[in-house]
């Protein structure tokens, strides 16, 4: 995965800053015909899977798209604990290769199991909603920095958009390294 092989070259941190892509979906998701009605799915299932293989990531063959904003309350509570940062790749994985609803909380829940994380506590965090102020503040600071997809690597007011080549994110890198000496 790019960003591991960044990390493992680089002296970079990353920290993830949640997006609003599709809020307006419904917990229970959506076929991805009835989110771009009319549209030829084909060109746009290939091209994904063209960029996702040539960033040497996995990608399944999605039907639907789901509401991610638990997800993101999830990823940010993960993000505070010792080894959370797992739960990202999970995701990832939960969503764009096995097509798991990562709006149900019942889903979730197992995938922070999977990561190493309480299950108990992960549905807490998820039912009381204890990450939902720090969410939105992320979704505000990416409108604020012009974000318009993911994912979007950004820095210095400089921004890498989409799933990208390693090259790409090394060249990225490399200029804001140049630019700190």
């Amino acid at each position: 995965m790019s960003i591991e092989k960044l990390k493992a070259n680089y002296p970079i941190r990353i920290r993830w800053i949640h997006f609003p892509l599709h809020p307006e979906t419904p917990r229970e998701g959506l076929r991805l015909e009835d989110l771009f009605p009319g549209r030829d799915l084909t060109p746009m299932r290939e091209r994904m899977k063209g960029l996702m293989v040539e960033a040497g990531l996995p990608y399944g063959d999605r039907s639907h798209t789901y509401n991610s904003r638990l997800a993101q309350e999830l990823g940010k509570w993960a993000d505070t604990l010792e080894g959370g940062e797992a739960i990202h790749e999970l995701l990832y994985k939960a969503y764009f290769v096995d097509s798991i609803n990562i709006g149900d909380i019942n889903e979730l829940v197992k995938i922070a199991e999977k990561a190493g994380l309480s299950a108990d506590a992960a549905r807490q965090v998820l039912e009381n909603r204890e990450f939902e102020r720090q969410v939105d503040e992320d979704w505000s600071y990416s409108r604020e920095s012009g974000v318009t997809g993911v994912p979007t690597f950004y820095s210095n007011n400089l921004a890498v958009v989409g799933c990208q080549p390693y090259e790409v994110l090394e060249r990225f890198v490399r200029h804001l390294i140049d630019l700190r000496m």
